[in-house]
């Protein structure tokens, strides 16, 4: 049984809910998000309280109310506040700069890298070595920030690549002779 689960959602009333068949529909100040739910889980809303029950002849339905329960969280808390992302690119010549919706990269490579940003993702740079994404979308904004990441991992000896803010690397010693 699902712990998660059965702790109810406290809504706060700038958001709206609207719950048709098996879609759950989320509307806050930044937008509006929609996901579709299992046939196992149930949702139930009123007074400003979600709270999640699942059908009990499938097998591992409170695993899918207690991932579906925190699904709609992760959406009301997006609709909200925003989702942050801070990135650091940290090297001798590593930069980035935004051009309307696409984010050029310069990372030791012989090239630029490109990086179109997909819908509902948003980026800023203060300065040429970070990047702040935001999105009330979740998965998105964090798969986001993993693509980008993924083009130049920080490797162990000097940390050179890109990392997130608060992330800490393991260095490792260099040889000694």
């Amino acid at each position: 049984m699902s712990r998660i689960a059965k702790s109810p959602i406290l809504v706060p009333n700038d958001v709206n809910i609207v719950i048709k068949k098996n879609r759950i529909y989320v509307h806050g100040i930044y937008g509006k998000l929609k996901l579709k739910i299992n046939d196992c889980v149930y949702i139930k809303y009123k007074k400003n309280l979600l709270t999640f029950n699942c059908d009990d002849n499938f097998n591992k339905s409170w695993m899918y109310a207690g991932t579906y329960r925190s699904l709609v969280f992760s959406m009301i808390y997006g609709v909200k506040n925003k989702f942050f992302k801070i990135l650091i690119l940290s090297g001798v010549g590593y930069k980035a700069y935004i051009n309307e919706n696409v984010i050029n990269l310069n990372l030791g490579y012989s090239h630029v890298i490109e990086y179109k940003l997909p819908n509902g993702v948003f980026a800023s740079c203060n300065s040429t070595n970070k990047i702040i994404l935001s999105g009330i979308n979740k998965q998105l904004v964090f798969q986001t920030a993993a693509n980008l990441r993924s083009y130049r991992t920080p490797e162990p000896y000097k940390g050179k690549g890109i990392h997130y803010e608060n992330e800490i690397i393991r260095r490792k010693e260099a040889k000694k002779k």
